[in-house]
């Protein structure tokens, strides 16, 4: 079982994961701004889903197994960086979309939401290198099955990042209404989300090489 110290400190790391931005807060800003919020919520839990399969691969070794394969660190940490290069992009390009500006969606059910969120989650590389990176420090054979503690601390990024991103989901329609008609505020978010997404594509690709 962690320690208590040890579950303060991996739940102030998880909330570092939750404030940056990445495709599971597009994808729920994205849904919850074209369907309304009760599809935001749905979506939330989908991508909370796919965090927690994420975190119980990790527990069950998955993710040592990939890093010992020759490069496949490599390719995930490059495939990475473009990604969020890609988002840092699309965020400041000329006639590029702010986060909370509304996006033509087209109008899905429960269960394809919940698909949609758990999909998102699970390609989600910002999710999946934040275990492969955070995780394996935090497990220690003295305090019993590592197994047990990393579900444990698996459990509690996915308790953060619900209650962060499920505050985001209900503020985002007031968020989108008060950036409406204030152009210089809406400029702002593009380059401030922009270019956090820059300088964590560029952290990602300049990280060392497995090799």
């Amino acid at each position: 079982m962690p320690s208590a110290e040890t579950l303060l400190v991996f739940a102030v790391l998880s909330l570092g994961l939750a404030l940056t931005p990445g495709p599971n807060m597009l994808y729920l800003v994205s849904r919850t701004l074209a369907q309304g919020t009760q599809a935001g919520i749905v979506s939330l839990f989908g991508c909370q889903f796919g965090s927690l399969v994420i975190a119980l691969l990790a527990a069950a070794g998955i993710t040592a197994a990939l890093l010992a394969v020759p490069h496949a660190w490599d390719v995930l940490r490059i495939g990475g960086a473009v990604y969020l290069a890609w988002l840092a992009w699309q965020c400041v390009r000329p006639g590029g979309r702010p986060l909370f500006s509304p996006q033509p969606m087209p109008r899905e059910g429960s269960l394809r939401l919940f698909s949609l969120g758990a999909a998102t989650a699970l390609l989600n590389p910002k999710v999946a290198l934040f275990y492969m990176a955070v995780l394996p420090p935090f497990l220690s054979p003295e305090r019993g099955d590592v197994f047990l503690q990393a579900a444990i601390l698996g459990a509690v990024q996915v308790l953060v990042c619900t209650i962060f991103d499920g505050l985001l989901v209900l503020s985002a329609g007031g968020v989108a209404r008060f950036l409406t008609g204030r152009p210089f505020w809406m400029a702002a978010q593009r380059w401030v989300l922009g270019t956090a997404l820059g300088l964590l594509a560029a952290k990602l690709a300049l990280q060392p090489s497995s090799s």
